[in-house]
């Protein structure tokens, strides 16, 4: 497996926040662009559960994750109330 990193512009260093799964950003960011549906659901409820919520933003915009947080559900485990306040928030606020 390659070593985690926190250099989420390195297309070939490993996130961090993928720790149990040998999936580069470059690997991941085609994932979640163009992979089946099944596949962008896991690694975005992993990228919302695991990585720090300013790392988010390198690889889905805020209209991305409002969309995607109905179907996510049980992959956020705890984090769940957090992106549910933010984007509601956002929302209220006239910035979604």
């Amino acid at each position: 497996m390659r070593p985690l990193t926190v250099d989420l512009n390195d297309p070939n260093g490993r996130p961090y926040f993928l720790w149990d799964e040998d999936v580069s950003v470059g690997e991941l960011r085609q994932a979640l662009a163009e992979g089946s549906e099944h596949e962008r659901q896991r690694l975005a409820g992993k990228l919302l559960r695991e990585a720090r919520d300013v790392d988010v933003w390198a690889f889905l915009t805020p209209a991305a994750v409002a969309a995607l947080l109905p179907v996510l559900g049980r992959r956020l485990g705890r984090r769940e109330r957090f992106w549910k306040f933010l984007i509601e928030g956002w929302r209220s606020d006239g910035l979604l």
